[in-house]
């Protein structure tokens, strides 16, 4: 009999669930979005909640073994009470995303009770690299998401890193080495933030997309954004190695995408930055999980608890 778990990755854009089995993988018919945006409400995401679960469960194949839920969110997160608190959605801060997603479990399947795991959403895929993805088999990784925003997971020995809160992870609130230290790694590398610095510049697209074509053609202003935001991700990251002696680092997240050699363009600037010898032999590397990462992170948290 195949165990289940039923995976929830909540972010800045939108909210998805499917499930996953205990081999890791997704399961296609289950899988399911819905928008979320800054602006969304506590009752909102709540509604959000509810539809997406039920979609993923109405999947269950007869007879599973269902494994419970697990949870990756924009973060910070609050394991203590199971609330969010989100950079990206601050009409949503407080919300009761556990307890929530526990609720429409509870009507969808008829159970009495189910458990409930969250980590934030870069501890989560953090944990599905070094359990099936890049990071697998290593000693000490960190996986990273430069998107909408830029948040990190770290794993060291197998075993995710979450400190007091469950929080340890959030590199794009780190202060970037840019004016002074006044803005953070995300104002400074995430898509958004890169298409402002473009704009700022003279550039006249307006996302992210626009920012890579041009990019390829030879603009730029649009390759130096790119630029920039892998100069900055490098060097947080060489940062973050000499810290924690990592093996190995995952990139992932759409604006990762936005130049074939982003992935490179890191690496060089954490090699350029890093201090010593065991920081710049960190590897850094795109993730092995593609979309399916932060599913399969949340659905870790259920399987392989």
């Amino acid at each position: 009999m195949t165990r289940y778990a039923l995976a929830i990755d909540l972010g800045g854009t939108k909210i998805e669930a499917g499930l996953v089995s205990e081999a890791g993988e997704v399961l296609a018919a289950s899988r399911n979005r819905v928008p979320t945006g800054r602006d969304i409400t506590a009752d909102g995401l709540a509604r959000a909640v509810s539809t997406v679960v039920a979609h993923a469960l109405d999947h269950l194949p007869q007879g599973a073994d269902f494994a419970g839920a697990g949870i990756g969110s924009a973060g910070p997160v609050s394991l203590a009470d199971g609330t969010i608190h989100p950079v990206n959605m601050p009409n949503a801060f407080g919300f009761g995303l556990v307890e929530a997603v526990r609720d429409a479990v509870i009507v969808d399947l008829g159970a009495s009770d189910v458990d409930v795991t969250m980590r934030h959403d870069g501890g989560a895929l953090a944990m599905a690299e070094s359990w099936l993805g890049a990071a697998r088999g290593t000693t000490a990784s960190l996986s990273i998401v430069v998107s909408t925003g830029v948040g990190g997971g770290i794993v060291i020995g197998g075993r995710p890193i979450g400190g007091r809160t469950g929080n340890a992870g959030h590199l794009g609130q780190t202060h970037a080495a840019e004016q002074g230290g006044e803005l953070t790694l995300e104002e400074v590398a995430s898509g958004p933030s890169s298409v402002r610095w473009a704009q700022l510049n003279g550039w006249q697209g307006t996302t992210g997309e626009q920012l890579s074509d041009d990019a390829r053609r030879g603009d730029r202003v649009a390759r130096a954004a790119i630029e920039r935001s892998a100069e900055a991700v490098g060097r947080a990251l060489a940062d973050a190695s000499t810290l924690l002696d990592l093996e190995v680092i995952a990139i992932s997240g759409g604006f990762s995408f936005v130049a074939d050699d982003y992935v490179e363009l890191v690496a060089a600037s954490l090699a350029k930055w890093a201090e010593l010898p065991y920081a710049r032999a960190t590897r850094v590397v795109r993730s092995g999980l593609g979309a399916d990462g932060p599913l399969i992170g949340a659905a870790a948290l259920a399987l392989r608890p």
